[in-house]
């Protein structure tokens, strides 16, 4: 979809609860059935809401996080903005054909305090209304907008009330990840809900884990490495994901460790590590945001036993940069304009595009002047 969402809610007029088969709430979910069927334009849409404020927005990130439910299988019951006296208020009511339901509560982001018992009593009154069987049938599920690494208040309650096997937390990032798994590999529907219910009340690594390991990228990069002879002879471009840890954002890394430290760092399993050199280009992408920053590679990867820098731990070849740029507050949005323009999509589906900012990226040299305003 060309459309932007703001131009769709513009359309739609102001989302409420108000009644009726014609509302702009109505009118905005039928559009979302009916025109956003691959996950490229819900990721879109997604990233949209999060970078604009405003009830508006709020209101359309929960039917988006809805509409992704039906794309892992589930009917999905869209619940209301706003709770009223004598309703249950659950954002959504997810169920599954194996009988298995999941109530979803969405939040933006973890700034605020945030009560389990309230998705515990929302579950507790659709087991009474028989809604749904019992709690061995039952799940309730908070979707993170914009996670905070330096809180973890939900987790904390969750794990604390001992309710790991009634409550978990997800990114929404996380969550589109594993409706594209679905949509381009053979990953069942019972196979995502096996996904979801895990030992732990955060998902997120496992959803790592299955995208490292079904990345569409990792024969390409099987194939890049066996030409080590000839990149080494020529100026490379690269794109590498910034990832947030236990208590900085990744544009607060991307700030850190590119801006002031002129440094980056990759693990053992990162791809492209015995290729880069003196002279290549790298740009770093903050989920949720977009390409923030640039940098030309100074040094070689070297490998540091301990790292000093707390955020370096567990990425041992760090390499020093030089004529860095930051733009974290405009950041080059990956949206499906510009999609269409760059020569890592010239030859593949653009229903999904996660991948692609999921691990370090050999990209073209046109690819990264477009996602560097060059």
């Amino acid at each position: 979809m060309n459309i932007t969402l703001s131009q769709v809610l513009g359309l739609v007029g102001k989302l409420d609860d108000s009644p009726g088969k014609d509302t702009p709430r109505e009118r905005f979910r039928r559009f979302l059935r009916e025109n956003i069927k691959d996950v490229s334009s819900l990721r879109d849409y997604v990233e949209e809401c999060l970078r604009n404020t405003g009830e508006q927005y709020n209101y359309a990130l929960q039917d988006l996080v809805n509409h992704i439910g039906t794309f892992l299988g589930f009917e999905v019951v869209f619940g209301r903005y706003r709770g009223v006296p004598g309703e249950i208020g659950f954002d959504g009511h997810w169920k599954s054909p194996t009988g298995f339901h999941i109530v979803v509560e969405v939040k933006k982001s973890e700034v605020y305090s945030t009560r389990t018992s309230v998705l515990v009593n929302y579950i507790d009154r659709l087991i009474s209304e028989r809604r749904i069987p019992d709690w061995d049938h039952a799940l309730g599920l908070y979707v993170i907008g914009r996670p905070d690494p330096s809180i973890k208040q939900l987790e904390n309650s969750i794990i604390a009330e001992r309710r790991e096997r009634q409550l978990r937390v997800i990114s929404v990032e996380a969550l589109l990840s594993l409706a594209e798994i679905k949509a381009q590999y053979d990953v069942s529907h019972e196979d995502l809900l096996n996904i979801i219910r895990p030992s732990t009340p955060r998902i997120d690594p496992i959803v790592d884990v299955i995208i490292r390991l079904a990345s569409p990228s990792s024969l390409e990069i099987t194939k890049e490495e066996e030409k080590v002879s000839e990149i080494k002879e020529r100026v490379n471009y690269f794109l590498a994901p910034a990832k947030g840890d236990e208590t900085r954002t990744a544009e607060d890394i991307v700030r850190y460790l590119v801006g002031e430290k002129k440094l980056w760092a990759f693990g053992e399993r990162t791809p492209y590590r015995e290729v880069l050199k003196p002279g290549d280009k790298i740009c770093f992408y903050a989920s949720g945001k977009g390409v923030v920053a640039h940098a030309e590679i100074a040094t070689k990867p070297e490998k540091v036993k301990k790292p000093e820098i707390k955020e370096l731990r567990g990425y041992p070849w760090i390499f020093k940069l030089k004529n860095v740029r930051l733009y974290l507050d405009d950041p080059v949005i990956l949206d499906a304009d510009l999609r269409s323009k760059l020569d890592v999509f010239k030859e593949r589906d653009q229903s999904a595009w996660g991948w692609f900012v999921h691990r370090t990226q050999k990209i073209t040299e046109h690819d990264f002047k477009l996602l560097t305003k060059q």
